[in-house]
């Protein structure tokens, strides 16, 4: 997976050969999501159309399960490319607003329980 650290089984959300999401690491707030392609490809303007909407839908059936999931109103979609590896970060807005969320110092995940939440409010159209 390149730079990635390698996710634990517990925190996965969702597994197949393209892809897969799981609870982040180093979260900035609960229930924060990454979202990583499993082939390389250092910038989204490289994917295949398919591989992109592909991507794309699963960050979108993502996102709302979180939405349900945390009964909030927004989850952030961040995709930087610092990692040269196309993958995004879905985070949660709960009360702090704008770019002061990822002022907030991030610690080692040790609570995987919510991904067993998230995933029963995964649905694919």
């Amino acid at each position: 997976m390149g730079k990635f650290p390698k996710a634990s089984p517990k925190s996965i959300i969702y597994n197949d050969e393209k892809l897969y999401a799981c609870l982040a690491k180093y979260p900035l707030v609960k229930g924060h999501v990454v979202i990583v392609l499993k082939k390389k490809f250092s910038d989204l303007s490289i994917l295949p159309d398919r591989d992109y909407d592909y991507l794309m839908d699963t960050v979108f059936a993502v996102r709302n399960a979180l939405l349900k999931t945390l009964k909030i109103k927004k989850v952030y979609l961040v995709y930087m490319d610092e990692a040269k590896h196309v993958h995004w970060h879905l985070v949660p807005r709960y009360k702090q607003q704008g770019f002061d969320l990822f002022q907030h110092k991030p610690t080692i995940l040790k609570d995987f329980s919510l991904a067993k939440k998230i995933k029963k409010n995964l649905i694919f159209e």
